[in-house]
């Protein structure tokens, strides 16, 4: 039995049937691991010895209880953005190589309460910035479908590490695309919550108006429940959304009918990958034949989005990464004064993209260019969040690709800024505007890289585009076509 193949949910029936143990899961994935991730470096820091003691745990617990909660055993992956208590936190910086955190991040409070099994933290972007995970200060990761090709990004360890059989379900976190690109590249299913919706407290912060964790998974049914555990209210985080949070899993039913499905034409951008257009057509006329209803809107201001967010994500990226300086933060490096020692630091710690970002940000709020750049880019915000206000009137969700093309060529965009910051043209603005989006599998390009699509729905209405997305998921199959990697 490759249980490294199976989905967290199918796996939580084997370990409440006492067909295999927590122990035995963990041996599995790890072994996994061992054998696969030289070639996908997928992790940054693996946990082998913690993962064993709670996968002991978690028998334990089965054998008092029978009956579990859903993660409890099940073997996982985190972020490594997301802090951890007595495990290293590098969001894949020099700057944090040896950093500790003393405490635990609220979604991973209520991780633990499951005693789920933690296998490692997960390789990313440094600081988040990116959509490749070449961006790493470490190593690059690997699409697990073809190893020349990027897995997305910023949480592509993440994506590679459930698309590749080395953790059953992981967390990562979305600024600008970040959970729904890499899902999409690497042919899972990836859910960015409303804004709120799941805290942030012990995220460590990128743009903390537009940073939100979420879940990738296998398949719409482990989403559905992960969300189930890492959704609630937290008077820690000011930005926590005071909202009743359901039972996703009750959205798992496949209707689609009468379900009015907006499709905006400025999703279908100059340069979109044609294989990408024509998936993301089929799954529009899947979609009527199941009975919804499909109605063409606009979005007019999308087509600013992008320009947007790099001028806010950076402006906020300065200030929450100011405090990086070789004493408040950060490992130092020395200089014969305080200024060259906080100059020496940030020069050799951070890497090229972030120094790139935060000079943006310097940029857009220096004094003589707010208004010009900082204040308009704020004004754009609102203008694509009435965008999808006036059309969430006409419909219950919009349709649109992820990215505009499938994963790309590892080092092809990495010397191309401009390049690879236009992938983000279908994800951002979801960002800019709060809302809940997910990414889900809808073919398969004639390389053999998958396609995703994204479903849009309305604040607070995770349980509508779950429910979408779970129709078209099991009359397609596409979330089946699972990676083939090889020693």
């Amino acid at each position: 039995m490759e249980l490294y193949k199976k989905s967290a949910h199918d796996l939580h029936d084997l370990l409440e049937k006492k067909e295999v143990t927590a122990v035995e899961l963990a041996d599995a994935f790890l072994e996994r691991i061992d054998s696969i991730d030289s070639k996908l470096h997928a992790y940054i820091t693996k946990t082998a010895d913690t993962a064993m003691k709670a996968a002991k745990k978690a028998d334990k617990k089965i054998a008092a209880e029978g009956k579990i909660p859903f993660l409890t055993g099940i073997p996982g992956a985190v972020k490594d953005n997301i802090c951890t208590l007595g495990i290293r936190t590098t969001c894949a910086s020099k700057m944090l190589d040896n950093f500790v955190p003393p405490y635990d991040a609220a979604v991973m409070d209520k991780i633990q309460k499951e005693n789920a099994v933690i296998l490692g933290k997960t390789n990313m972007d440094e600081f988040a910035m990116g959509g490749s995970t070449e961006n790493s200060a470490f190593f690059p990761t690997h699409n697990p479908h073809n190893a020349e090709y990027v897995p997305g990004g910023s949480s592509g360890g993440s994506a590679a590490a459930v698309a590749g059989g080395l953790a059953a379900w992981a967390l990562g976190s979305d600024t600008g695309g970040s959970i729904r690109q890499p899902a999409s590249f690497c042919g899972i299913v990836g859910l960015k919550p409303t804004y709120g919706r799941v805290s942030r407290y012990g995220l460590v912060a990128y743009a903390s108006s537009l940073d939100q964790i979420g879940p990738l998974t296998k398949d719409v049914t482990d989403c559905a429940n992960i969300l189930n555990v890492i959704t609630g209210y937290d008077e820690k985080d000011s930005t926590s959304v005071k909202a009743s949070s359901p039972d996703y899993t009750k959205s798992l039913v496949q209707d689609v009918k009468g379900l009015r499905i907006g499709i905006p034409a400025e999703y279908f951008v100059d340069g979109m990958d044609k294989e990408v257009a024509e998936s993301i057509h089929m799954a529009i006329n899947d979609f009527k034949a199941m009975g919804a209803e499909i109605i063409d809107i606009s979005l007019p201001h999308t087509k600013y989005a992008v320009a947007a967010y790099y001028l806010l994500a950076p402006a906020e990226a300065t200030t929450n990464l100011s405090r990086y300086d070789g004493v408040s933060y950060g490992e130092r490096v020395n200089g014969d004064d305080i200024v060259s020692m906080m100059t020496n630091t940030r020069t050799e710690k951070f890497g090229s993209e972030v120094k790139r970002r935060i000079m943006m940000g310097n940029y857009a709020l220096s004094a003589g260019y707010y208004d010009a750049y900082y204040l308009k880019a704020l004004k754009i915000r609102t203008l694509v969040k009435e965008d999808y206000d006036k059309a969430f009137e006409k419909v219950d969700v919009i349709l649109t690709p992820t990215a505009p093309t499938t994963a790309f060529k590892i080092g092809s965009m990495i010397n191309d800024p401009l390049q690879m910051y236009l992938q983000d043209a279908c994800t951002v603005p979801l960002n800019l505007a709060g809302l809940p989006g997910i990414s889900l599998p809808c073919g398969v390009s004639s390389s053999g890289l998958p396609i995703g699509m994204q479903i849009i729905g309305k604040p607070l209405d995770e349980e509508g585009i779950i429910k979408a997305a779970y129709t078209y998921e099991q009359s397609k199959g596409f979330y089946k076509n699972i990676a083939e990697v090889t020693e």
